[in-house]
């Protein structure tokens, strides 16, 4: 009495057949993959602006990004921008800034801003190393003056980052961190957004994970994008 075959069976054999199969030689495998790879840009979401630099801007301030943005001519302009943040969104006037000289070096106190070492539950200033305009993510990179918990333990995230640093898709952000000789940090932290979670009830709860609020600071203009 032939019993018919069991599910396993029929996976066993059909694993068996295709493993029967001839393998493709070397080069049918390398003209697969630069069939896959030969137009990337087929396969990438369009931007919502011919600049980078002002979609990165909408995706920023956009429904699904949700976080708030201003726009600055230097860098030495950021203790006011800060400052102006403060005083609209009722956040008081102390911050702790990224211990990166970049930050340091800036007059705080001349814009009536005060400084603390706190990081935990308060408003943070950071610099983000690149933008990516087809999510609205900035990129962080690790390193003895930018340490990673400045970007998650803070109540409110202020980000600065230069209009020069803004690509349009992530594997831009690799591409033109090789070529400016960006050494690879141990951590690599992209933020899109404050910290956000719908699972107690499906409800949106801000800041369960992270800062609940994401204001983008972004300095200067950007040469040929």
């Amino acid at each position: 009495m032939t019993t018919p075959n069991s599910s396993r069976d029929v996976i066993l054999s059909d694993i068996a057949r295709a493993l029967a199969q001839p393998v493709s030689n070397s080069d049918a495998i390398a003209a697969e993959a630069r069939a896959l790879i030969g137009d990337p840009d087929a396969a990438r979401p369009a931007l919502l602006d011919k600049s980078c630099v002002e979609s990165f801007m909408a995706r920023v301030a956009g429904p699904k990004v949700g976080a708030t943005i201003d726009r600055i001519g230097t860098i030495g302009d950021l203790p006011a921008a800060v400052a102006r943040f403060l005083a609209g969104s009722g956040n008081g006037r102390l911050v702790a800034i990224q211990p990166t000289f970049m930050l340091t070096g800036l007059d705080w106190h001349g814009s009536g801003i005060g400084l603390t070492d706190t990081i935990d539950d308060c408003v943070v200033v950071g610099l983000a190393t690149w933008g990516i305009a087809e999510t609205g993510s900035l990129v962080f990179h690790s390193a003895s003056d930018m340490p990673v918990l400045y970007n998650f333990l803070g109540a409110v995230h202020i980000v600065a980052v230069h209009a020069g640093g803004i690509v349009a898709h992530l594997e831009d952000y690799a591409v033109a961190a090789r070529i400016a000789g960006d050494p690879a940090p141990r951590n690599v932290c992209l933020i899109t957004g404050a910290s956000g979670t719908t699972d107690i009830e499906g409800s949106l709860v801000k800041g369960a994970h992270g800062p609940r609020h994401l204001h983008v600071i972004l300095i200067g203009e950007a040469a040929g994008r």
